[in-house]
């Protein structure tokens, strides 16, 4: 890249992450696809806020610790980012009234989405790597949870944008589901998306175990206790988040019930609605794990499974360590949360929490400013709690003199 063409992509880089990033709601999403539906609105919207949200995560990227930024697959992934701002510029100041606008705009998100499909594995490759050749570092590891919870909540809002956009104006409806308002389903059966993510999950533990445990659902519905409970959602972010529930709670009731295997204990869902909260608990008998692990499990360079590959045409059952924290970020996404309450020696209950008002389930977005640079700036903290030491002291030589 030319020295001027470089420069020219920093400035624009900086300038557009000045701007934060504007969070729709559920609702506002549902309301402009049913009822205002609009290409040259959603494309004035979209040529702004899609090269916002980008560069606020290409300025954090480069905070990253130089030796991870020089990992293969993190420049690659780099290498993608940029690519798409650029081409995204090209809009910068395109008029929707030009005839062919809309149509290469169009054309151009679905090669942006695509282009940035495999970006987390990719990404966790590139942490791998980094793992590999410098070992754990306590700080870097911090840094790179802090930059990964929010560059990736940053990928599911960038793809959000561009499904609804490709979804309303292009040719991607799914005739599979009519009444979806793009990726959006105003009347959601939650059972049957669990049902769906349970069926998905057993399919592929049945290609690593010789069985899988049974399902039970139930539903408690307090807004109208004899209906099925429904939702304003994205079944696909909601399906990801079961999928990824369900194939650790199988792997853990398998592995944990070895010597009965015909007669695994089933993991049960519980579907809840309130006044406020959507709640889905998911319960199995697979052992649990200690306390001093829960954290653990939500950090992304952590996996109790060996590390699948790449190139492998199998789908892993697990292994990246990327799942978890991940499905935790689609809860968050829409102000939501996913937690994880485990009794070590009997299993563990998973519960996502989802809002019950799509008026309220407004995107949680990052923003690059002074507050998210110092984080990268800063050195871990002293330790302001006592440590047990590591031999018993001797109280003897305490004794009082008489």
């Amino acid at each position: 890249m030319r020295l001027s063409a470089f420069l020219f992509n920093t400035a624009k880089i900086e300038y557009y992450s000045r701007f934060s990033p504007s969070p729709l709601s559920i609702k506002q999403f549902l309301e402009f696809g049913r009822d205002n539906a609009c290409e040259k609105t959603s494309y004035m919207f979209l040529r702004k806020e899609l090269p916002v949200r980008l560069a606020n995560t290409m300025r954090e990227v480069n905070l990253l610790p130089d030796k991870l930024l020089s990992q293969p697959s993190v420049r690659l992934v780099q290498k993608w980012y940029m690519q798409s701002f650029l081409e995204l510029l090209e809009y910068e100041n395109r008029s929707p009234d030009n005839p062919h606008a809309l149509n290469d705009f169009l054309e151009v998100l679905i090669e942006i989405r695509n282009r940035h499909n495999d970006v987390v594995p990719t990404m966790a490759q590139g942490v791998i790597e980094y793992k590999e050749k410098f070992g754990f570092d306590p700080f870097v590891s911090s840094n790179i949870q802090y930059f990964l919870d929010r560059f990736y909540t940053n990928r599911i809002s960038f793809r959000m944008l561009i499904n609804q956009h490709t979804l309303l104006f292009g040719n991607d409806t799914n005739p599979a589901h009519p009444k979806h308002i793009g990726s959006i389903d105003p009347a959601c059966n939650v059972a049957d998306v669990v049902n769906d993510a349970y069926e998905m999950a057993k399919m592929l533990c049945e290609q690593y175990y010789p069985n899988a445990p049974a399902l039970k659902i139930t539903e408690f519905n307090a807004k109208a206790p004899d209906k099925p409970i429904q939702a304003v959602y994205v079944p696909s972010h909601l399906f990801h988040m079961l999928f990824e529930l369900f194939k650790n709670a199988m792997r853990a009731t398998v592995e944990h019930n070895e010597e009965n295997k015909d007669d695994l204990p089933p993991i049960k869902a519980k579907v809840t609605l309130g006044k406020e909260d959507l709640s889905i608990k998911i319960s199995d008998r697979g052992g649990g794990v200690p306390l001093r692990k829960i954290d653990r499990l939500f950090n992304y360079t952590y996996s109790t499974a060996p590390t699948p590959s790449l190139n492998s045409k199998r789908v892993p059952l697990a292994g990246f360590g990327h799942g978890l924290p991940i499905s935790r970020l689609y809860a968050r996404y829409f102000q939501g949360d996913l937690q994880l309450y485990s009794m070590e020696g009997v299993g563990t209950d998973a519960v996502i929490y989802l809002k019950a008002l799509s008026s309220e389930s407004f995107e949680r977005l990052p923003v690059f400013n002074k507050s998210a640079w110092r984080h990268y700036q800063g050195g871990p903290g002293a330790d302001d709690w006592s440590n047990p030491s590591k031999e018993p002291r001797d109280a003897s030589k305490y004794k009082a003199k008489r």
